[in-house]
């Protein structure tokens, strides 16, 4: 009986698939490719706003006014812009509503998010959903309904309060209430947005943590501080950045409601560029201040970019 024999093959050595697309090719064909694919976009950038800035700072250092010849005055613009006290009271006024803005919007909305995301809640949707309403509309149109609301003499905030004996008066002609009214009426349109974003970063975070820190027995508190906010912290960062960047740009609900006023007590940065670049037309001090406003977030976003990066590396 015979028996059969098979051939001997060798095994060849396995080779992985090739990606999809083929072989990658050298970087040397593809970077000409690559930047051939973004042309359009540069050009669009370049045109629209790289031209544009550096138009605007060749401004800063003119006495441009819009007709007629310019004239080069070097730094005359931001000198004044730190020693006329007009201007400069201007960048203390963008600095309180920052400071009046940005805490209170971020904690406003901090909380209801964390209330909104407790599952016990019924009707958490809905809260939601009115919550982040106002963010929809239009801040003019805001600052618009909440003028006549506050009008002492027709409004129904006033007809309300009068009603269990509070006199409220006209909070938007007086100096010292002037400022938090516009501030509030700045949270109440943005909150909800800002609300949104840390619903969604509170719902990334694993219940597996806040199910070990109850065994090792921390309270609501604790496992607050100890995994809600190390866990929140590239969210917190991001909301923290926008809204301070939102503060700095107020203009449309201080525009529609007090113009600036009274006595100046709500004049912001964007309010006197705005009067300075349309009014008066001294171009050359308008865009100073916007190099100046530019900087300005530019610093605080490095600044706390940087203390949120450490805080990361510090947990991690």
């Amino acid at each position: 009986m015979s028996t059969l024999t098979r051939p001997r093959t060798s095994r060849r050595p396995y080779r992985p698939p090739a990606p999809l697309g083929g072989r990658p090719r050298s970087g040397t064909r593809r970077g000409p490719l690559a930047l051939l694919f973004m042309l359009p976009a540069l050009v669009i950038l370049i045109a629209f706003v790289g031209w544009p800035m550096l138009s605007a700072l060749r401004l800063s250092f003119t006495n441009a006014s819009g007709f007629g010849l310019e004239e080069w005055v070097g730094l005359d613009n931001y000198i004044q812009v730190f020693t006329d006290p007009r201007v400069f009271a201007t960048l203390g006024n963008t600095a309180l509503y920052t400071v009046l803005f940005t805490p209170t919007a971020l904690i406003a909305a901090l909380l209801l998010a964390l209330l909104l995301t407790n599952r016990r809640l019924l009707g958490r949707g809905f809260f939601r959903t009115a919550l982040f309403l106002p963010f929809i509309v239009s801040l003019a149109v805001a600052a618009f309904a909440w003028t006549y609301l506050l009008d002492p003499q027709v409004g129904l905030l006033n007809f309300w309060l009068r009603s269990v004996g509070v006199q409220l008066g006209n909070v938007l002609q007086d100096p010292a209430l002037a400022m938090p009214t516009v501030v509030l009426v700045a949270i109440w349109k943005n909150f909800g947005f800002y609300m949104v974003i840390f619903i969604a970063g509170l719902q990334e975070i694993p219940e597996s943590l806040y199910e070990a820190a109850k065994i090792d027995g921390a309270g609501a508190w604790r496992r607050f501080v100890s995994v809600t906010l190390p866990q929140l912290s590239n969210t917190l960062a991001f909301v923290v950045v926008f809204a301070m960047i939102a503060a700095l740009q107020a203009f449309d609900q201080i525009y529609v409601m007090t113009g600036g006023g009274p006595y100046r007590s709500t004049q912001t940065v964007v309010m006197e560029i705005y009067q300075e670049g349309f009014k008066k037309l001294d171009l050359g001090l308008a865009t100073a201040l916007s190099y100046v406003l530019l900087a300005a977030t530019l610093i605080l976003s490095l600044i706390q970019f940087r203390f949120f990066g450490r805080r990361e590396k510090d947990i991690a």
